[in-house]
């Protein structure tokens, strides 16, 4: 809670962290220490959480701490202290620059009588005190990427910190938050282990306490919602005052040159998409004041960091997830406000198994394996290593070539040359500074969480696919982050968990695809010496684990398969780690299943089968033979291709055809896989790429039959509804209203519900968005039964993840809830609905 009403936090950079010795990388094997919050392992009993109230309170109250007030974490190192001081200083001289030229402003826009079409923001710039508008400014500045940052970007994520923090400083001031503390007090009975067990839903408990203490103060306070164009003029008035005001002298880190002001942020013009966008960049000096300093500290909203007590429960579109900071239940195109009118337009008994699945995700708790974190550090502050996809620093980066235009001994053919490998240089390391920031990021987060357990509120896009509030750092980041999350509730592994864990092992290294469980287990089985020896000597060994798809999570697996074999009984070892079960394509699985596909249903899993069936590597085998059958009759580039052609070389165009992607989109993502093969000869990758793509979506008309026809329906429908003036609505099997948000805008910043859409995209947008809708509702239901039945259950849109123990009856609950979402008439239901809408006279 103070970490929300302080609106930011400030943790511990890892690049002040000493890098892991090898000896103590020796030492990943050894078992943690249990710490104050980790979970007591039991078993678990319906929607309960297996630790007591008391251990509630007290992260509950650590989240408060957070929230209020700005809390300063760890010590300072005396490395590059100079620079360290120059920047300090610096500050100062711009803290005081800031706040006398706000002043000046203020007063201005106070005196004048305004009558332009600009909005007066006067208003807006007493809601906090003078000081803290300056912190934003500043904050933003320490935020500014070397690259720059898109005006529009920029100018929305000040205002809606100020937003944010007006809306945390009203409640506060209401008396809201000794309100919320009680309700939440009151609430956790629900949740902790040492209470009554209920058969009561978190969102059923929250309102019948909001009911109880209906005095006082509203939960929702005094959340008026700012409209986006005020969010982003207020922001652009902060941003103007930081480029007008914020100078160095341009000698400051080289004496020689002349002395001069210089701006530290300046304005440029970039092409996006083929439109001029407005574009915020620092000037060199400060882009190198701030690397040189390595600064060990990183401020984040508080938004962005994982909740260290359970969500508040979604109750309804306008309240849910974090305790203060305001949170969309719907995450939309920005300035669109049609999701919200139809979300409000919604009887309350119409979502809430929508709301309840939410809840249900944001509800499992996680922490943070430690002994994985600690070796991807070490490698993370001694340069990175690409292939194990952790980012090395820029200061690794191709040497940009320098030389003058006007230099003679240059002929034109070679400035030419050395101007491209200039431009393709400074993307490189723009590319590299944004990785490694993003890494930082990421480690960061982790290590500040490294001794807590913790949360992920979620909420939804327009289609209804679920994602976590927190954006930096949750269980939908990459091979990294994902290997070092670990379930805070351990359960045991049962008689089955082990092989389920070998199993999904086997499956993180991209082997055996096609072979059945039995067939990856008993490989898993024959491949143990390699496991063990990646668990304990994963830098020194055989490195086994470095060379499969997901590096850091065969790791991880490997480290807890070897404490499980080597416990006294295997079935009682209490297990953290999650297991997953992916789908086979899932977008093809849906069509299939609406077309009633038997051939297209076999090749996705959906009929039995003795052994799992690979759509990617099907389609790779029948392109193969179209090629061969090309080759032989002469064909040049069927030639070429000869032995190129790989399940890995297709998947993308296969997994993405599905979703919407064009042939000339599919043509660009062959030529990327062709790309990465060394051997390939690089002057037929364009030939090479256009012939595959034909192929690859004549192989799909085969194998599917049924599935272009619903494409073409559901795009043909769309056309039609959009020519007509309308944008394209429709409503899940779980009663979410669903809108399109495209519209003909150019440089409006807010959609109007008058606004015509944007026909193109309306058609070609409808068939995979209705696909995605489905594809949630079903992980929905999977989720909302889980959570009955008293599984650990979380999703990454397809990829279902829960305890090793619990794996057969999630799989159980997932091809359940799959038919009985297909046993609806889906389509038919769709027609009648589109009918009713947009067909006058029909009943």
């Amino acid at each position: 809670l103070a970490m929300e009403q302080a609106s930011c936090v400030t943790i511990d950079s890892v690049e002040a962290i000493k890098p892991v010795t090898e000896q103590m990388a020796h030492m990943v094997h050894c078992p943690q220490k249990p710490h104050l919050h980790v979970f007591l392992s039991c078993p678990l009993q319906l929607w309960k959480w297996s630790y007591p109230l008391f251990t509630i309170m007290l992260v509950y109250a650590s989240r408060c701490m957070i929230e209020q007030n700005l809390t300063k974490l760890g010590t300072e190192v005396k490395s590059n202290m100079f620079q360290r001081e120059l920047l300090a200083s610096q500050r100062v001289h711009w803290r005081k620059a800031l706040l006398q030229a706000l002043k000046d402003s203020k007063l201005i826009l106070s005196t004048s009588n305004q009558k332009t079409w600009r909005m007066n923001l006067y208003p807006y710039l007493c809601l906090l005190d003078n000081h803290e508008y300056v912190d934003i400014m500043l904050q933003g500045l320490s935020n500014l990427q070397p690259s720059g940052e898109s005006l529009l970007l920029m100018a929305k994520e000040l205002g809606t910190r100020v937003y944010n923090k007006f809306c945390i400083r009203q409640k506060g001031h209401s008396q809201m938050v000794d309100k919320l503390g009680r309700i939440y007090y009151e609430y956790l009975q629900l949740l902790a282990k040492d209470t009554p067990a209920t058969d009561v839903l978190p969102r059923e408990r929250w309102s019948d306490l909001e009911g109880q203490f209906s005095t006082g103060p509203s939960l929702l306070g005094d959340d008026t919602h700012w409209p986006h164009v005020l969010v982003v003029q207020l922001g652009t008035f902060f941003v103007d005052l930081m480029v007008r005001e914020l100078k160095v002298q341009n000698d400051i880190l080289s004496p020689n040159e002349e002395r001069k002001l210089i701006p530290v942020l300046y304005h440029m013009y970039t092409f996006r998409s083929n439109r001029q966008v407005g574009f915020i960049k620092p000037h060199p000096v400060l882009t190198q004041m701030l690397s040189g300093a390595m600064e060990t500290k990183l401020t984040f909203d508080s938004y962005v960091m994982p909740m260290l007590c359970p969500p508040v429960p979604w109750t309804s579109p306008q309240f849910g997830a974090y305790l203060l900071t305001p949170t969309k239940l719907m995450r939309t195109v920005e300035g669109a406000i049609q999701h919200q009118l139809l979300l409000e337009k919604c009887q309350e008994h119409e979502l809430h198994a929508v709301l309840d699945s939410l809840n249900q995700l944001g509800n499992c708790a996680w922490k943070i394996n430690q002994r994985l974190l600690d070796m991807i550090i070490s490698i993370f502050n001694e340069k990175g290593n690409e292939k194990l996809d952790i980012p090395p620093p820029v200061t690794e980066a191709p040497e940009i070539p320098r030389f003058k235009y006007n230099d003679q001994s240059y002929t034109s053919t070679e400035k030419a040359h050395l101007k491209r490998e200039a431009v393709k240089a400074k993307k490189k390391v723009a590319e590299m500074h944004s990785l490694r920031m993003d890494a930082l990021y990421k480690l960061s987060i982790a290590n500040h969480m490294r001794d807590k357990v913790f949360w992920f509120p979620h909420n939804m896009d327009f289609r209804g696919r679920t994602y976590p509030c927190p954006p930096y750092f949750n269980h939908l980041g990459s091979d990294v982050t994902r290997a070092i999350l670990l379930f805070a509730e351990g359960k045991p592994l049962g008689p089955h968990g082990l092989d389920w864990l070998k199993i999904h092992l086997v499956a993180l290294t991209g082997l055996k695809k096609r072979s059945s469980l039995a067939g990856r287990l008993e490989y898993a089985n024959s491949i143990m010496e390699d496991i063990l020896d990646s668990a304990d000597n994963p830098l020194t060994g055989r490195k086994w684990w470095i060379n499969a798809d997901e590096p850091w999570q065969t790791l991880a697996c490997c480290m807890e398969i070897a404490d499980a074999t080597r416990s006294p009984d295997p079935t009682v070892f209490i297990s953290h780690f999650p297991v997953h079960q992916d789908g086979s394509c899932n977008g093809l699985q849906h069509y299939a299943a609406l077309g009633r596909d038997v051939i297209g249903a076999t090749s996705v899993n959906l009929m039995p089968c003795d052994v799992p069936q690979d759509v990617y590597s099907g389609v790779a085998q029948q392109v193969e033979e179209f090629r061969t059958r090309d080759a032989e009759k002469g064909l040049k580039i069927a030639q070429v291709l000869q032995g190129f052609i790989s399940r890995k070389v297709v998947k993308q165009t296969v997994m993405t055809v599905v979703y919407g992607v064009t042939r000339y989109g599919g043509r660009l993502q062959i030529e990327k896989r062709l790309k990465e093969i060394d051997d390939f000869p690089k002057e037929y990758i364009w030939d090479a790429s256009h012939y595959l793509v034909h192929q690859v979506f004549n192989s799909l008309k085969e194998m599917f039959t049924g599935t272009r026809e619903i494409q073409d329906w559901l795009t043909e429908s769309a056309r039609l509804i959009a020519k007509s003036g309308s944008t394209v609505e429709w409503v899940t099997p779980l009663g979410l209203p669903i809108v399109q948000p495209y519209h003909r805008t150019r440089n409006q910043l807010i959609c109007l519900i008058h606004m015509r859409p944007d026909t193109v995209k309306q058609k070609n947008a409808f068939p995979p968005n209705f696909i995605h809708s489905l594809d949630s509702t079903h992980m929905m239901l999977t989720a909302l039964y889980c959570y009955s039945a008293g599984l650990t259950f979380v999703s990454v849109h397809d990829c279902f993840w829960t305890h090793a123990v619990t794996v057969d009856t999630m799989n159980k609950v997932c091809r359940e809830q799959f038919v009985s979402l297909h046993s609806q008439p889906i389509l038919q239901d769709l027609s009648t609905f589109l009918l009713q809408k947009y067909c006058s006279g029909t009943p």
